[in-house]
């Protein structure tokens, strides 16, 4: 088994801009006008154009929306330097929630993307939480 990871955005261009930017990602292909394929982490990330209103699943009346909300599951992206990945993703729109957490071998910083989604950058002391 494999795991992709799909984040809805309203539009791809600026998701695309901010994402390469921010998270040192390279865009591998656009599929239709609608899908971006972005390459970079342990797992492929699409970005999947979808508009704010529309519905997100046929057995939920929650429409899309794009504002800051929040999510019990988040991606964390595993960075060498967290100082200088968090200027990274502020320089290029990310939002900053929270001080650095150190927790279990790790520090972690939680931000929004400007699509109202959050994630946080973490760094390992070894490879993995202790």
């Amino acid at each position: 088994m494999r795991i992709v990871v799909n984040i809805d955005v309203p539009e791809l261009a600026p998701a695309i801009e901010f994402y390469t930017n921010a998270l040192d990602l390279e865009l591998s292909r656009l599929i239709d006008e609608d899908v971006a394929e972005l390459a970079g982490t342990s797992s492929v990330i699409y970005l999947l154009a979808k508009s704010a209103g529309s519905s997100s699943t046929s057995t939920m009346l929650e429409k899309r929306r794009y504002s800051r909300h929040w999510t019990p599951v988040h991606i964390d992206f595993v960075v060498e330097d967290l100082l200088e990945a968090t200027d990274r993703a502020v320089k290029a729109g990310a939002s900053r929630e929270s001080e650095c957490v150190e927790w279990r071998g790790s520090k972690c910083i939680t931000f929004s993307d400007p699509f109202g989604h959050g994630f946080c950058l973490l760094e390992f002391a070894e490879k993995t939480y202790s």
